[in-house]
């Protein structure tokens, strides 16, 4: 758990944040701007990030290049068993968002498509699934020093972690959001859609069967509607020095 050890004179949050090597879980919906958020926090207090969302993509990419019928979730999982999926930091090329290779292809545009998106929710409520790559970012959480965001990391994954945060926007703020990130990837989209699309993956995370969305009892929410990115990483830096 976070230490009670007082803050050396002249300390910044940062700074000892950096020390203590925590955990810190940050859940929310689609589009809520978790993966930005928790980039930057690892970035800022030098963690890993892992991002979670990322890898459950990856995987979703696999199953639609293999035409796999969703309910084949045997087929699915020995897939994802056989291949390698690999988070690498954010450089000069990759928009600031990290680099998601599988089987040593780069894939980090490919993830973000709308196909992807579409599929990843039911691709990530198949059982094995998730326990294959539960299992491999509970390994690569164990030490500390690292920030995981996802919908079940502070109630499946690493219930454990020493803050959590539910980081949470409206829908149509949330659809702006991804409208303008597709945009940017050169993808012809429509905002309406966008919308309706959001709202349905929020109906169905939070009521599949396996790991639904939830936030847990001991999280804190943020609500970024009026907040900007800088200002989210601030304060979740700041709760946890106040932890």
């Amino acid at each position: 758990m976070l230490s009670k050890e007082p803050r050396l004179k002249g300390d910044d949050s940062r700074a000892w944040v950096a020390q203590q090597k925590l955990k810190l879980a940050i859940d929310g919906p689609a589009g809520a701007g978790k993966s930005t958020v928790a980039q930057l926090v690892a970035r800022e207090v030098g963690y890993l990030y892992i991002d979670t969302g990322a890898m459950y993509r990856a995987a979703t990419i696999l199953v639609l290049r293999a035409k796999i019928p969703l309910d084949h979730q045997n087929t699915i999982a020995e897939l994802i068993r056989h291949s390698i999926i690999e988070l690498l930091p954010a450089d000069a090329h990759s928009h600031e968002k990290i680099r998601v290779f599988l089987n040593n292809e780069d894939v980090s545009s490919e993830i973000r498509s709308k196909e992807v998106t579409a599929a990843v929710s039911a691709v990530s409520s198949v059982m094995q699934v998730r326990e294959l790559l539960v299992e491999k970012q509970r390994k690569m959480a164990g030490a500390g020093g690292v920030v995981i965001d996802g919908r079940d990391i502070g109630t499946v994954v690493i219930p454990d972690a020493d803050l959590k945060i539910f980081l949470t926007a409206s829908p149509e703020v949330r659809a702006q959001r991804r409208y303008e990130e597709l945009l940017s990837l050169g993808q012809a989209v429509d905002l309406e859609t966008i919308l309706h699309e959001i709202v349905e993956r929020d109906r169905k995370d939070s009521n599949r069967a396996i790991s639904p969305l939830l936030q847990a009892q001991d999280a804190i929410m943020i609500l970024s509607d009026n907040m900007t990115i800088n200002q989210v990483v601030d304060t979740i830096i700041k709760l946890c020095d106040r932890r």
